[in-house]
């Protein structure tokens, strides 16, 4: 029996995301994106129709790759100006009951510390819906800003990281036992402090001495997500993440991102299937096959291919400005994200792109594809992408806002459910329980669960 389907939602705290110029759509209200009404509208459209979760993708720096110069990002709003993600998952989980909220946070610029507090906080407040999508961030602009000449090497941002889970662990995990709380309003003890314990981490990029400030979160560790598709990234993902996103223009792409995410689970001493793993995909729907046709070239009219480049530039820190428009988009190693460019390249040997061509393809959800017909022909795709590569869900990017994801929850998740492919309602519980069908907290032998702290010495 096929697996069932599984929707996240794609979304970023800024007018332009995956789809460069489309924000100019008459329909489309992303410069609503200041807005409280804007998110709570989006959230419970979401949870309506059954979506795991709301996942916001961010990064902390503008893109600046393209002729040398952010002036491409801002004419366009590619992704600038950008709000903090975080501020809006209390707001969103006071709007609703069960949607759960990924996201992005890269931990290269701000201390494991603060951090933690700053989610467990989040973790309280939505009470366990909560998720970390770990990022070691692609920026050098980011970088500039945040104090360093340029961002760390692409190996050495993953090295950081290693330190970096390990501290946030010890934290989350280890500081405060769960009996630690009493509580107790006549003896007037609030914590047992024999049960709260400093970490005293000394790693080799991170010392942190003292305890945790938050007590134990719902989920105490949030939900991981993990993106990275490169050999470094796809290790990391293996040991830490509980869920992954991956993206490309075919089955074939694909499928061969999947099958080495489980590969390097299966390595790392892991059941590859406790790893969900996401395809980035947009949906372009009506009632009619005709109706989406004509809905898809309505889009891409919209698309802006100078935005498009901009943002592949970025991605991948080649500046494409340099290329003429029909040249073949060749692979290129550099710091940046590996994985956009290898995507459009080496990744599908029987594929030659342009610049023209990758820039247009981008310019409609971004790196995954776009399924257009209607609600039967897309259940159709997505059971046909799911079976091909072995997904376990897809990511969904959105052209217009809000209507694209309108269209999915009002049209194609009924025909889903219909066909048995798709859930009716939510089980309860955390985000963990929800995705992975058991407890609030890590798996046992997740390396977060076995991290130790040294006990502190007494005095002889």
């Amino acid at each position: 029996m096929s697996k069932p389907i599984r929707f996240n939602a794609f979304q970023m705290n800024t007018v332009g995301h995956q789809s460069p110029g489309l924000w100019t759509h008459p329909r489309d209200t992303s410069t609503r994106y200041k807005t409280a009404a804007h998110w709570v509208e989006l959230a419970q459209l979401l949870e309506r129709g059954r979506f795991d979760a709301l996942f916001l993708a961010d990064v902390l720096g503008i893109y600046d790759v393209y002729e040398g110069s952010p002036d491409a990002a801002l004419r366009n709003a590619v992704q600038v100006p950008l709000a903090d993600p975080l501020a809006l998952v209390p707001l969103l989980a006071h709007a609703t009951e069960h949607l759960g909220f990924g996201v992005t946070a890269a931990l290269t610029y701000e201390h494991p510390y603060t951090f933690a507090r700053r989610m467990s906080t989040l973790d309280h407040l939505s009470g366990g819906r909560v998720g970390w999508n770990i990022v070691t961030g692609y920026l050098d602009s980011a970088a500039r800003n945040l104090g360093q000449t340029r961002q760390l090497g692409h190996d050495e941002r993953y090295d950081l990281a290693d330190d970096y889970l390990e501290v946030v662990y010890k934290l989350w995990e280890k500081s405060w036992d769960d009996d630690a709380v009493v509580a107790d309003k006549v003896e007037g003890v609030y914590a047992d402090p024999a049960r709260v314990h400093a970490i005293r981490h000394q790693g080799p990029h991170y010392t942190v001495p003292g305890i945790h400030l938050c007590e134990p979160s719902p989920q105490r560790t949030p939900f991981l997500y993990q993106a990275g598709t490169s050999p470094r990234g796809l290790a990391f993902a293996a040991r830490h993440a509980e869920a992954t996103f991956v993206a490309g223009p075919s089955k074939q792409v694909v499928k061969k991102y999947v099958d080495a995410t489980r590969a390097a689970a299966r390595a790392a001493g892991r059941d590859s299937d406790e790893l969900l793993v996401y395809a980035q995909a947009l949906i372009v729907t009506a009632p009619t096959a005709a109706e989406a046709q004509a809905k898809y070239q309505d889009y891409l009219e919209h698309v802006d291919v100078e935005a498009a480049l901009a943002l592949l530039s970025g991605w991948t820190g080649v500046d494409f400005a340099r290329l003429p428009l029909d040249a073949t988009v060749e692979y290129i190693d550099t710091d940046a994200g590996r994985t956009a460019l290898a995507s459009l390249s080496a990744a599908d040997p029987e594929r030659t792109w342009t610049v023209r061509e990758a820039a247009r393809f981008i310019g409609l959800g971004g790196r995954g594809p776009v399924l257009v017909g209607d609600p039967g022909q897309v259940a159709d795709q997505l059971d046909a992408w799911q079976e091909a590569t072995g997904a376990d869900g897809f990511n969904l990017a959105f052209a217009v806002a809000h209507e694209s994801m309108r269209d999915v929850v009002e049209l194609v998740v009924p025909e889903l459910q219909q066909r048995g492919r798709y859930r009716t309602d939510y089980p309860g519980g955390t985000l963990r329980s929800q995705l992975l069908g058991r407890g609030d907290r890590l798996a046992p032998h997740h390396p977060g669960q076995r991290v130790s702290i040294v006990p502190q010495q007494s005095a002889a």
